[in-house]
């Protein structure tokens, strides 16, 4: 499932672009996205709205890394939104 999610995200998902502030990626950035889906409970039937939060970094040579893909913990707000 969480590669459907990843290939509907649209430019109205995004959110911004982070400076990378771990040791030995300094030089790169991170663009975060937010998406809300629909999810099963981890027990039972019931369905859960869940506000997404995903990272990318995009590498100097094309390469597009995911690098998290989990709930929000704060509410994010949207650039083209």
């Amino acid at each position: 499932m969480a590669k459907e999610i990843l290939l509907e995200l649209t430019a109205y998902d995004f959110s911004e672009i982070l400076k990378n502030e771990h040791r030995g990626y300094k030089n790169e950035f991170l663009y975060v996205f937010g998406e809300d889906v629909r999810l099963l409970e981890r027990f039972g039937n019931d369905e859960k709205l869940v506000h997404l939060y995903i990272k990318f970094n995009r590498l100097d040579d094309g390469y597009v890394v995911v690098i998290s893909l989990h709930e929000q913990k704060y509410p994010i707000s949207y650039y083209f939104k």
